[in-house]
């Protein structure tokens, strides 16, 4: 009895010092954001003055810039979702042969850096040496490119692209389980096809439909790595990129005003996370499979299948394959060139040795590292501990837990960025990696939740309860019980989090300083100067690391895994 109560009373001290952990990872950067954009500087915090937000808000270029915003995030989020339904209605309701390309759709091209992706189309289609538009410039002895990447509606097709595995994986499972006798009734009752699809299909799965649309607008909101990498180069300016001048260019920067500005997007990010969380709690309104017999079938492509699946390749070959050989390719040849026998002949390894030779490269090469491996690891044990929370300890508390854990969801990076600005510039961590480590825990928090909490359910609390009946603590149990359950779902928390560490832009092209730069930042660095060859080396460094620290992970989970069955003797 007294065992229990020491557990009970552990549980108990643990939830509060969570809250309070996790209280100041997504609540700090807010409270300071709010306070900056009231203060007239970094040197003069909390100096009461409504100076930033009339200098913000009277200013002329900002009403453009809102317009490019809601084009921008309206635009991506009905490319991405109308690929996802074309991908998705293919998936599940066709014959199309080779369907393990959609699961690499799916997942894939998460593991692609978006700044990488963003720069391998402007290595395509920028207007002045852009690869396609050399060749169709050659082809057709055009005078002026055909295409321009740095404009509105480059911007949302890249954005759209990078987004559609996301708008996949919500429309995919609502698809998968639509009883497919209501299309046949329409069908029976003398309905096309299209006119089904238009009429049953379609108006069912709305909330499927909206929530994508919501959240692929969230992420084009937050997103940062198309705005700077394609938006700027052709003046093209959305908040993200309005924040980042403010900071970022001119004689000194003003964080004031980029607060002032901040908070707009923060707004603007509040109020689609609670639409979309609206949206998903609508879905039981849309139920069509009951206890009945439920029965998929498949629509016969016919003379399509060949065309469709083509179609199918292409994407693949333009998420996956494109952006990396173009890298590849830019990595080896002295300038923009179209590939030629005579460029072929022309490659070496310059931009690769000036890479190696680099020492800021290469710094940030070993920051990113640092930052993947020391922050994954310390973001996950940091998820564990909430997430046994969330599952275990039933409590208000846990509750009040589970609300902040996941606030910081909807929160631009750049904005968090700014916020834990205003706070590092009065510690000591101000200007270290400690500053972008704690930036990132504070920003991927909910990825690394949300892995762990499905696996915390799987796991029955008599296990728990028998070690603990034969004297086992809280600790004790954890350890020798839960963790060993736990690998799969720690390790793809800690991938998870190892690559979005690696790759970050958004919260770092704030904290970052000189001496702690990253690889994203270097990147980025790169493609402002136009210094091509070697941002395309140090990119393919960048996806080699980050390839590595999955791999690993993956097989040491693997192994981990197993010498718990030979323990076990499974």
């Amino acid at each position: 009895m007294s065992r229990s109560l020491s557990i009970y009373g552990t549980r108990r001290a643990l939830t509060p010092i969570l809250i309070v952990m996790v209280g100041f990872l997504t609540i700090c950067p807010v409270a300071m954001l709010l306070l900056g954009s009231f203060s007239e500087g970094l040197g003069a915090f909390g100096t009461f003055t409504l100076e930033k937000y009339i200098k913000s808000y009277t200013d002329p270029e900002l009403i453009d810039i809102i317009v490019n915003t809601l084009v921008f995030i309206v635009g991506s989020a009905l490319v991405a979702t109308s690929l996802a339904l074309f991908l998705a209605y293919l998936n599940t309701r066709s014959n199309i042969p080779f369907k393990f390309l959609f699961q690499i759709i799916s997942i894939v091209p998460m593991m692609i850096p978006h700044i990488l992706f963003a720069v391998s189309w402007a290595l395509l289609l920028n207007p002045s040496n852009g690869l396609i538009n050399l060749l169709l410039k050659q082809m057709f002895n055009l005078e002026h490119s055909p295409f321009n990447i740095y404009s509105l509606p480059g911007m949302i097709l890249v954005e759209g692209l990078l987004d559609l595995p996301v708008a996949y994986l919500i429309i995919a499972p609502a698809m998968a389980s639509f009883d497919i006798s209501l299309e046949e009734s329409s069908k029976v009752c003398g309905s096309s096809n299209l006119r089904t699809l238009r009429k049953i299909t379609l108006p069912i799965l709305r909330p499927a439909i909206l929530a994508s649309i919501t959240l692929v607008a969230i992420r084009s909101l937050e997103s940062f790595a198309v705005p700077s990498a394609l938006g700027m180069p052709g003046r093209v300016y959305l908040l993200s990129t309005h924040i980042y001048r403010i900071i970022a260019t001119g004689f000194s920067a003003d964080y004031g005003k980029a607060a002032a500005v901040g908070m707009s997007a923060l707004a603007a990010s509040i109020t689609l996370i609670v639409l979309y969380r609206h949206l998903t709690s609508e879905r039981e309104k849309y139920v069509t499979i009951s206890s009945r017999g439920y029965r998929p079938a498949l629509i016969d492509l016919h003379g399509w299948k060949v065309p469709l699946f083509i179609i199918v390749a292409l994407l693949c070959f333009t998420l996956i394959v494109l952006p990396v050989l173009v890298l590849l390719y830019t990595s080896f040849v002295p300038y923009s060139m179209v590939p030629s026998f005579k460029a072929f002949g022309m490659m070496s390894l310059k931009h690769w040795l000036s890479i190696l030779k680099d020492p800021v490269s290469l710094l940030s090469l070993k920051n990113s590292l640092f930052l993947g491996i020391v922050g994954a690891t310390l973001g996950v044990i940091l998820t564990f501990f909430v997430s046994y929370t969330i599952v275990k300890v039933r409590t208000p508390a846990s509750g009040i837990l589970e609300s902040l854990s996941f606030l910081s969801f909807s929160f631009p990076g750049i904005v968090i960025g700014v916020g834990f600005m205003w706070f590092f510039v009065r510690t000591p961590l101000y200007a270290t990696l400690g500053s972008l480590l704690i930036g990132y825990i504070a920003t991927y928090l909910p990825y690394g939740i949300r892995p762990l909490t499905s696996a915390f359910v799987q796991i029955h609390r008599d296990l728990e309860e028998s070690s603990r009946v034969c004297g086992g603590g809280m600790f004790y149990t954890l350890r020798r019980i839960v963790v060993p359950l736990l690998i799969p779902g720690i390790v793809s928390a800690w991938i998870l989090m190892a690559s979005m560490f690696v790759r970050e832009l958004s919260v770092s092209v704030v904290l970052s300083r000189p001496g702690n730069e990253v690889l994203a930042v270097q990147i980025l660095r790169f493609a402002e100067d136009g210094l091509w060859g070697k941002l395309s080396a140090l990119g393919i460094l960048m996806i080699l690391a980050s390839t590595t620290l999955v791999v690993l992970a993956s097989i040491v989970g693997t192994r981990l895994t197993k010498l718990r069955g030979e323990r076990e003797g499974v």
